[in-house]
């Protein structure tokens, strides 16, 4: 006779499969995150997880990250990978990011303008009710935004100023009135203030907008790829399946991406090669016992 696993043994299950993707996408603390997760609640990956998986109707995806005139690799990866899997299990994503990264997958995607530069709260407040009105999101996502830092402006990892080539996607976050997800990876991301006191550790101008659940990687998309991973595993489908890393990097690297680290128009995330996020798009789908 074959012994049924109990809600709490199910539970138990998630958990320790959350716990183990937690540790993998900070295994190389790359910036500090491991840090950070020391003051978040284990789980948060799960947690984050659920919330995706309960939606099923609008959902907005804010990504995209100012660097030398145009977008970095970090983040529309990940983007893409949510996007795509939200789509599979029956939800309406909408990529929501300014320029040039907005008109770079506008044919591809479906895709909303946010205004870029440096816009008063009053803009940027009715900029983000138009959009919150317009699409009644369920879940709203940012994954390698920048975050307002305390001055209500935008920083890089090297602490200049990238206000005036920044679209604000926090009043969205802040005004949504639904669960709301973050992902980072620097301490100056959308989401990072959930964990304020955590970043005086590090070498940033740390961002304050906070978030219903913050994930934290080594590099973003591994965390949204994470993310995919999990939902993929409540739902008993392989999301990643079908998931191509470098071919979404050349799409990408096509329409004039640029490393965030090195600046330069490679096929790499952080200034790592592509190899990297393939081998953790396996090591996530054998986490999840789908490879």
């Amino acid at each position: 006779m074959k012994q049924e696993i109990t809600p709490q043994a199910q539970l138990q299950e998630a958990m320790k499969l959350s716990l183990s993707i937690e540790e993998l996408l900070v295994s190389r603390n790359l910036r500090g995150m491991k840090t950070v997760q020391g003051m978040m609640l284990p789980g948060y990956c799960l947690r984050a997880a659920m919330m995706m998986q309960q939606c099923k109707g609008n959902v907005l995806i804010g990504t995209g990250f100012p660097v030398a005139g145009t977008f970095e690799t970090d983040g529309p990866v990940g983007a893409i990978s949510l996007y795509k899997a939200f789509e599979a299990c029956g939800a309406t994503p909408i990529m929501v990011c300014g320029d040039p990264l907005a008109s770079a997958m506008e044919s591809d995607y479906r895709i909303h303008k946010l205004p870029v530069g440096e816009l008063s709260r009053e803009e940027r407040l009715q900029a983000a009710d138009e959009i919150l009105a317009r699409y009644n999101p369920q879940l709203v996502i940012s994954i390698e935004r920048p975050g307002q830092a305390e001055d209500a402006g935008y920083y890089n990892m090297r602490g200049e100023s990238i206000t005036s080539n920044a679209a604000s996607f926090d009043e969205i976050m802040q005004e949504a009135g639904c669960p709301s997800i973050a992902i980072g990876d620097g301490g100056n991301e959308i989401g990072m203030g959930n964990v304020r006191p955590a970043l005086r550790s590090l070498d940033i101008t740390p961002a304050v907008t906070r978030c219903s659940e913050l994930v934290v990687a080594d590099v973003s998309n591994w965390g949204g790829h994470a993310l995919v991973a999990l939902m993929g595993w409540l739902n008993g489908q392989d999301l990643l399946a079908d998931f191509d890393n470098l071919e979404v990097l050349q799409y990408l690297s096509e329409r004039g991406s640029v490393d965030g680290v090195t600046r330069d128009n490679t096929l790499t995330e952080d200034s790592l090669p592509a190899e990297d996020g393939v081998s953790m798009l396996l090591e996530l789908r054998k986490l999840t016992g789908f490879a």
